[in-house]
Parts: C-alpha cells; structure tokens; sequence
C-alpha cells in the first residue's frame, strides 16, 4: 500500500479537532463516547484519516469497554508498537498507510483470535452496505 503523508497544517484542516487529537497526538475518546459503538449494522470500517477499508462489521463484537472492538483486522492494515505512557505497556496500533493512531490491542478478545482490537470510534468511519434489490 502507498503511504499518504501530510503536513501537520493539512492533517488539522482534513480532520476535526477530535479526530486531530486522537488519530496524530494518539489521544483517546471518552468511554461510550461514539456512536460507532453501539452499531450492528454490516459494512465496514476504514480509517478517518485516509480511508483505507481496516475492519469488517463481522470481524466486530461487544466488549463492553465502551469503544468498538473487533477481534480481528483486514490484512496488513496496521502497524503496532509498545506504548508506555500509563501504567504498563500496551500495544498500539496505527494504519499501515497513514499512520494515524487507532488505539490497543489486547489478548483477551474472543476466539478465534483471542485478540481485542480497541478503536477510538473518531479513528473510524463506517461504510453501510449497500442494500440489494431482490432479483426479479
């Protein structure tokens, strides 16, 4: 995938200051903070900051953390590295393309995967499926 590179001036005048904040200064959103939390709805997720396609609606599930997890990722997406500025180390994950923060990944999601990827809803935008019409 190619990388997308910006200026700091352009990522502040592509995103919103809640985006800004969290997918550049690797901020985190409050808990039960976004609507993409609470959808069910089939599509899939792609990264506010460039669009890439990064998450299935099936690939979600209800940690009940407050932010949208999913246990598993498209292919290649991400990029992880340690963090540790709070209390212990944890693994960050950022898009493969824009490098823009997401959030942690943690081992105690479900199987298959065992994994909880924990996203900051503002990281996200989510792409409904188009509803097809029935065959004639």
């Amino acid at each position: 995938m190619k990388k997308i590179i910006h200026t700091e001036d352009e990522w502040r005048q592509k995103l919103t200051p809640q985006q800004y904040r969290i997918l550049r200064k690797e901020g985190t959103e409050r808990a039960f903070s976004s609507p993409l939390h609470a959808i069910k709805d089939k599509g899939i997720y792609k990264c506010a900051g460039c669009g890439t396609p990064l998450f299935r609606s099936d690939m979600k599930f209800d940690s009940g953390t407050g932010w949208p997890s999913f246990f598993e990722t498209l292919p290649g997406v991400f990029a992880t590295k340690k963090d540790t500025k709070l209390f212990r180390s944890r693994i960050e994950y950022h898009c493969s393309v824009c490098d823009s923060h997401h959030g942690h990944v943690f081992e105690d999601g479900p199987p298959p995967t065992n994994k909880r990827f924990c996203s900051n809803g503002e990281a996200l935008i989510f792409e409904a499926d188009e509803k097809k019409a029935p065959e004639a």
